[in-house]
């Protein structure tokens, strides 16, 4: 059978066709994805570098006991959920609500602007916009002497203080990821049919009565899908975030989940350790999206599966 023959049977059987074309992905997927997780049962042992994965002494759950037995990962954990809590309730809202803003706007030119200089951030590095915020915040920034000056109020040292840290961590991480989620909705609301507008001025209804009887509902799978995605990583911090501006006077205050596994994992050589709290991470994050998908398929009838 020469080479065209096999060419025009493959071509002509389109399964064959479509598993060959997914053969390079799934081969991909198989190595670099699921192959790797076996190195998860290391969780149940005393992994050691120079016995390897399957060479390391059994400890069964001790990895898990002292997770829990340690009041520093409780700490952890504690900060974590707050930061992230702040996180959901501040920061979810805020792109809906500055898209409905701009979709209210009839400038073209100053909607354009506003939609870039918002978007603008995203592109940018935790280094870049951590060195922006730095300099801003230190003692002899911009806010201490120039604003806080100004009103007859003392310098405040905003990064190494506990009480203001991770007000700080909220507010820049807003800044920053705000225009990603306002460019979604703003998708969204260009997908609603204008006639819906119209025949609501029709029957009298004002702007503000459009936005909660026509925006609102057909925004709502946007929202369900964004709001189950941000519950599945309620655990899950932007670790360079907390790096950069992290420092020994306000770690307790500031420590999260991620940056104590990259303390204790990386640079304190506690492989097993550190692969059991990221293993309890990531069953909170299924059990939350699970749950919560579940009890808004009930409710609304929006869900991601």
């Amino acid at each position: 059978m020469n080479r065209s023959s096999i060419w025009n049977r493959i071509t002509s059987n389109s399964k064959l066709s479509i598993f060959i074309i997914a053969l390079p992905g799934m081969i991909y997927f198989l190595m670099f994805k699921y192959y790797p997780l076996m190195g998860n049962i290391i969780v149940f042992k005393n992994y050691d570098l120079f016995q390897g994965i399957w060479g390391s002494q059994w400890i069964g759950f001790n990895n898990f006991v002292r997770m829990f037995s340690y009041g520093e990962f409780v700490d952890v954990l504690s900060n974590t959920l707050i930061i992230s809590f702040y996180m959901l309730v501040f920061g979810f809202p805020v792109p809906l609500i500055l898209a409905l803003f701009i979709n209210e706007v009839r400038s073209i030119w100053f909607k354009r602007t506003t939609q870039t200089m918002l978007y603008l951030p995203h592109f940018l590095s935790w280094i870049i916009v951590g060195g922006l915020f730095i300099e801003l915040l230190a003692p002899k920034g911009i806010l201490n002497t120039v604003v806080l000056s100004w009103l007859g109020i003392d310098p405040i040292y905003w990064l190494t203080d506990p009480r203001y840290f991770r007000g700080i961590l909220v507010i820049v991480g807003i800044w920053k990821e705000v225009g990603w989620g306002m460019i979604i909705y703003l998708a969204a609301l260009a997908s609603i049919n204008p006639n819906l507008y119209e025949a609501a001025v029709v029957d009298g209804a004002n702007r503000w009565k459009q936005m909660i009887y026509i925006t609102l509902p057909a925004l709502l799978p946007a929202i369900v899908i964004l709001f189950l995605l941000r519950i599945g990583n309620l655990l899950d911090h932007n670790v360079e975030q907390v790096l950069v501006f992290l420092n020994p006077l306000v770690r307790d205050a500031g420590e999260v989940i991620d940056t104590y596994i990259y303390r204790i994992g990386l640079q304190g050589a506690q492989y097993s350790y550190s692969t059991a709290i990221g293993i309890f991470k990531s069953l909170i994050g299924l059990i939350l999206i699970v749950s919560v998908n579940q009890l808004s398929k009930k409710t609304t009838g929006e869900s991601i599966y």
